[in-house]
């Protein structure tokens, strides 16, 4: 961690690892504040209140909590690179997490000077948000991606999206470890394998993370909402207020599909997702009361035995 007097290690405090334990969402993480006892054995005592947080869905099987990314962070750069070609679902999956965090999320095509991109699909993907083109070894692009002193960036995306080529152009220098791409596909690969936050020179700070082989959804209705807007906007002119947008009369969104006004691709997308966001809110929600029946138990026990002679 940085402090005022440098660089400083310290173990996590006893409460700060209980409640790690029953949510790991409560760890410290890349982008954190908190608060460091300076005694004769430092630790960490809490982590503060975050302004923003990504947090995706947990990658271990079968546990319903979430994963914060990075924290505290004022814009959400989610890199995509242009060869072999752009994967709007994934750029949708992405700007579902970075409108959850409250963070303000741009979406950046990298390798640019590769190929030629459907500037008006992703925009149609990514309604809301700025799509920037970007060439980290051509410099174009690059002036718009910059960010003013004092603002806290993050890069998301997939392995060999470019992300440490993009942190290296904006730092002016070889901060991160980077790869060539491979000849056959231009696909890049797979380099940084930790999150690590990093001042630049302009007075910026920007968090470089490992490529992100699931993204699952955590708690993200509002992102949803707010990724696809196109859709939820026809869906509030459907007949019946609980149409599922399938094969019921007087659905608005899916004439607006027969229509050309909204893609086939972009509805199937949205289903997914919901499906995903739905299971997972449900998981949660049975964790949430098994958590609650246990503490009850606990206390009903130690009730009992405290009335015992």
């Amino acid at each position: 961690m940085l402090t005022a007097d440098g660089e400083a290690r310290a173990p996590y405090s006893g409460v700060l690892k209980r409640a790690a334990a029953d949510d790991p969402v409560n760890l410290p993480c890349v982008g954190d504040w908190v608060a460091l006892d300076t005694g004769s054995q430092p630790e960490v005592r809490t982590v503060l209140p975050r302004r923003t947080s990504i947090v995706r869905a947990g990658v271990t099987p079968g546990v319903s909590h979430g994963q914060v990314l990075a924290a505290n962070v004022d814009l959400v750069y989610l890199a995509e690179p242009a060869v072999p070609s752009v994967d709007l679902g994934r750029i949708e999956r992405l700007l579902a997490l970075a409108w959850e965090s409250g963070a303000v999320p741009v979406v950046v095509i990298t390798k640019a000077d590769l190929a030629e991109v459907d500037l008006a699909a992703i925009a149609a993907a990514a309604p809301g948000a700025d799509v920037l083109l970007v060439s980290s070894v051509t410099g174009a692009g690059l002036d718009a991606v910059r960010m003013a002193p004092g603002q806290t960036a993050v890069v998301l995306g997939r392995s060999g999206a470019g992300k440490s080529t993009l942190v290296n152009a904006l730092a002016g220098n070889e901060v991160m470890a980077t790869q060539d791409i491979r000849a056959a596909d231009g696909r890049g690969r797979h380099t940084t394998v930790h999150r690590e936050l990093l001042l630049l020179p302009d007075g910026g700070m920007i968090i470089d993370t490992p490529g992100l082989r699931s993204v699952g959804l955590y708690d993200a209705a509002e992102g949803l909402a707010q990724v696809f807007t196109d859709i939820e906007a026809l869906a509030t002119q459907c007949r019946f207020v609980d149409c599922a947008h399938d094969t019921e009369p007087g659905c608005a969104v899916t004439a607006a599909v027969a229509s050309g006004e909204v893609l086939e691709r972009r509805l199937a997308s949205w289903r997914k997702l919901q499906r995903e966001a739905a299971w997972m809110a449900s998981r949660t929600d049975a964790r949430l009361r098994a958590e609650q029946t246990r503490h009850w138990k606990v206390m009903s026990k130690a009730m009992r035995n405290q009335s015992r002679p």
